[in-house]
């Protein structure tokens, strides 16, 4: 494996400091993001660094396994629940969907101090 290859579902807050992070990390390439919103600042990020941005996480999911990870940071059950059904009728057993306080959790990590979400329900 030359890169892990990385779809964002998110682009907001809890996003943007992550897409920076994976984007200036050589050995990660980031597939595409995902957001409603594309007023938001990650969404222009991932533009300008030339990463597909689109409306639509399925369309993410459906590149089956040329994505390693795909990072859920919406914060949304209907998000999550949606994703795990699409992969597993797809029947990617390759790619892993991540969960967004593990995402927290890496943040947390290389910031040095526990990094707040505004998302209510962390579940999954």
């Amino acid at each position: 494996m030359e890169k892990i290859r990385i779809a964002m579902v998110g682009a907001g807050e809890t996003a943007t400091p992550l897409l920076e992070q994976l984007l200036a990390a050589s050995f990660i390439e980031v597939i595409g993001v995902a957001e409603l919103d594309m007023a938001l600042p990650g969404v222009a990020i991932a533009r300008a660094a030339g990463v597909p941005v689109t409306d639509n996480f399925i369309e993410l999911a459906e590149q089956g396994e040329r994505v390693d990870i795909i990072i859920d940071l919406t914060g949304s059950r209907k998000v999550r629940e949606d994703l795990r059904r699409f992969m597993q009728f797809a029947g990617n057993a390759h790619t892993v969907i991540m969960h967004e306080r593990i995402s927290l959790l890496m943040l947390s990590l290389s910031s040095g101090k526990l990094i707040q979400t505004k998302h209510d329900s962390l579940a999954y």
